[in-house]
C-alpha cells in the first residue's frame, strides 16, 4: 500500500516537473531569439585604386600586397630619360632666346648722339638768323634733320621693341614647356596617395605601362566603417554623428565590440540586399547607413558585423 500510495504522489510531481522544464526552456528559447542588434551589414574602407599618370618602363616598383604604405610614400618611378633630355633642350633653347635679346641702350646710342648735335646745330642757326649773320634756308636745313634723325631713332626703338617682346614671348612659351615637362617628371614619380594597407597589385618591376593603366589599390584600413540597412521605422531614431555600438562577427558566436558613430545616412531608400537582415525582415525598402570606427587591426574587409544603436 505504502509504494502505490507513493507511486501515486511521485507521478503528479514529475509530470508538473516536465511542465515547468519545458516552460522554462521555451522562455529561454523565447529570450534568446530576441535579436541584440538593430542592423547587420559588411565592414567597408574607403579604397583608392593608383593609376600611372606617364607611360614608360617601371623602373622600380617596390609594393606588396598586405604591406602598409604612408601618404605621399614614394613606391615607384617610371623612366624618366626622354622627359630628362627634353628639359635639357629646352634649357638651351632658352639660353639662345636669352642670348638674342639686343642691348637697345648701346644700339640706339649712336642715333641719339647724332640727334643731339643736330638740336645743337639747329639752335646755333636760330641765333644765327636772328642776328641776320646766316640765311633762313641754313635753319631750316638744320631743322629738317633734326626731324629725320628723331624719327629714325623711334623708328630703331620700335623695331628692338618688337624684337625684345618677340624674343620675351618665346622665353615664356619654352619657361611654361619647362614647367609641363617638371610635371611630367614629377608624375614618373608614384606615391601612396593615403596612408593604409595595399589590397591589390597590378604590375610589376620592368614592365612597360601606359597611362591611365592601374597600379596598385590601397585602403585606408585604420578607419573603416560597416554599412548596414535599417528600415524607415528604425531611420527615425538614427540621426548623423549619433554613437553607435558596433560588433564584429567572428563567427561560432565570437564578437568584438567598437565604439562607432554614424557618419552618412543614405537620403534614398533601396530594395532591402539579399545577404543583409535588418531589424524588420519583412521591410522591401530600407535606407542604408555608414557606422564609422577606429580599427584596431581586427577588422577585415567584407567581414560581417552588427550594429546596436
Amino acid at each position: 500500500m505504502k509504494n502505490h500510495f507513493q507511486n501515486g504522489l511521485l507521478f503528479p510531481l514529475i509530470r508538473r516537473g516536465r511542465v515547468v522544464c519545458l516552460l522554462f526552456v521555451l522562455l529561454a528559447a523565447c529570450t534568446h531569439s530576441e535579436k541584440d542588434y538593430d542592423a547587420t551589414g559588411t565592414f567597408e574602407a574607403t579604397e583608392t585604386t593608383v593609376f600611372a599618370e606617364q607611360s614608360g618602363t617601371l623602373t622600380t616598383f617596390s609594393v606588396d600586397e598586405g604591406e602598409m604604405v604612408d601618404k605621399g610614400q614614394e613606391v615607384g618611378l617610371i623612366d624618366t630619360t626622354q622627359i630628362w633630355l627634353r628639359i635639357q633642350q629646352a634649357l638651351a633653347t632658352k639660353q639662345v632666346y636669352q642670348s638674342q635679346k639686343p642691348d637697345m641702350e648701346k644700339q640706339i646710342a649712336a642715333t641719339r648722339q647724332q640727334l643731339a648735335k643736330a638740336r645743337q646745330e639747329q639752335q646755333r642757326y636760330r641765333e644765327l638768323v636772328a642776328d641776320g649773320a646766316a640765311p633762313g634756308k641754313m635753319l631750316d636745313d638744320a631743322t629738317s634733320q633734326v626731324l629725320v634723325l628723331q624719327k629714325q631713332l623711334d623708328a630703331q626703338v620700335s623695331t628692338l621693341n618688337t624684337q625684345v617682346s618677340t624674343l620675351n614671348a618665346q622665353l615664356s612659351a619654352v619657361s611654361c614647356q619647362q614647367d609641363q615637362l617638371r610635371d611630367q617628371l614629377r608624375q614618373c614619380h608614384i606615391s601612396a596617395p593615403i596612408t593604409g594597407t595595399v589590397l591589390e597589385k597590378y604590375v610589376e618591376q620592368g614592365e612597360f605601362v601606359t597611362t591611365s593603366k592601374p597600379l596598385f589599390k590601397v585602403a585606408d584600413t585604420d578607419h573603416m566603417f560597416i554599412r548596414a540597412y535599417v528600415t524607415s521605422a528604425q531611420l527615425q531614431r538614427i540621426k548623423v554623428g549619433q554613437k553607435a555600438k558596433v560588433f564584429a562577427d567572428y563567427g561560432n558566436g565570437q564578437k568584438k565590440a567598437y565604439e562607432g558613430t554614424v557618419s552618412w545616412i543614405s537620403s534614398r531608400s533601396e530594395f532591402t540586399p539579399k545577404t543583409i537582415l535588418t531589424d524588420d525582415e519583412r521591410a522591401d525598402l530600407v535606407y542604408a547607413v555608414k557606422i564609422a570606427i577606429r580599427n584596431d587591426g581586427y577588422v577585415k574587409i567584407g567581414m560581417y558585423g552588427e550594429v546596436r544603436f
